[in-house]
Parts: C-alpha cells; sequence; structure tokens
C-alpha cells in the first residue's frame, strides 16, 4: 500500500532497531503527557520487538528508504489484537497512520472484531481511532496518573 510516497510492508526482525526508534520518538510526548517514561513502548527493548515477529504480524511504514511507523496485529481466537501504532512525530496528522491501520486489517481478513488500547488522555488517538470505527467497551485505572482505553470494531 502507497499514500504520498508512503509504502506499507511487512516488516522483518532486521528492521527491529529502526521501529524501537521511531516507537520511542512517537511514544515520547505520552511519556510526559502521562508523567511516566516508563510506559512499555518506551522501555521495549530492540530484542523484545525482534521476539514479537514469533507471535505478531509487524508492518512498516517506509519513506524514502527509512521506516517512519509501524503498527502490530495476532489473532486471540477469533478477534485481532492491534498495538504499538507509532509514527515519526514530523510526519503525523498526514494519513501514515490511518493507512498502517487499514493495512493491518487488511491482514487479518476472518477476524470478527478487532481491538486495541490507548491511554485516556491520548485524545487525538482516540479521536483517529473513532474515524476508522473504533468504539470505547471498557476502561482501567492502571495508576492515579493513567486510565486505559479499549476500543474494538466488530463483534
Amino acid at each position: 500500500m502507497t499514500r504520498e510516497s508512503i509504502t506499507v510492508t511487512e516488516a522483518h526482525p532486521d528492521d527491529a532497531a529502526e521501529i524501537m526508534a521511531v516507537q520511542r520518538r512517537a511514544f515520547a510526548p505520552q511519556g510526559e503527557l502521562y508523567d511516566d517514561p516508563t510506559l512499555p513502548p518506551l522501555t521495549e527493548s530492540e530484542e523484545t520487538i525482534r521476539e514479537r515477529f514469533d507471535t505478531y504480524t509487524i508492518l512498516k511504514a517506509v519513506k524514502n528508504g527509512t521506516i517512519v511507523g509501524a503498527v502490530r496485529g495476532k489473532m486471540k481466537g477469533t478477534k485481532c489484537r492491534i498495538g504499538r501504532l507509532v509514527v515519526e512525530p514530523k510526519l503525523q496528522d498526514r494519513g501514515i497512520g490511518k493507512v498502517l491501520m487499514k493495512e493491518i486489517e487488511s491482514r487479518f481478513p476472518n477476524a470478527h472484531a478487532f481491538e486495541l488500547f490507548t491511554g485516556h488522555r491520548s485524545e487525538k488517538t482516540i479521536a483517529l481511532y473513532k474515524k476508522l470505527g473504533y468504539e470505547i467497551f471498557r476502561t482501567q485505572k492502571e495508576s492515579d496518573t493513567l486510565t486505559l482505553v479499549f476500543m474494538r470494531k466488530g463483534n
């Protein structure tokens, strides 16, 4: 899938370091928003990302040979769990996240539903997911500063 010179393809374990770097830059504002520099996307190691390739389909968005975004998904029962949607901060709000989401969903045609979560203060992210058809189905308080918002599309 291509949009404005962005190509979305399946990532490979050799992409782990570059994905980790984009992920950390993309989630740094979230760490500040929640006053928590230890959020899992900020502390996930390159090795852990490499291990995720065993159980997840991981897609990357590439511009001029550089990874500028990523997302991962995996089936659990009849549902696809989507996580770690990241886009290089300077390229956000250009539709890359939307393209990544649509592409990861297309990789799981047998999924009855898609589920994901984000933080309650991540208004821009929640708005994106709502535009893509996701609805909030539950929340879970993690700490005094973070409540997770779980969203679903489908049954």
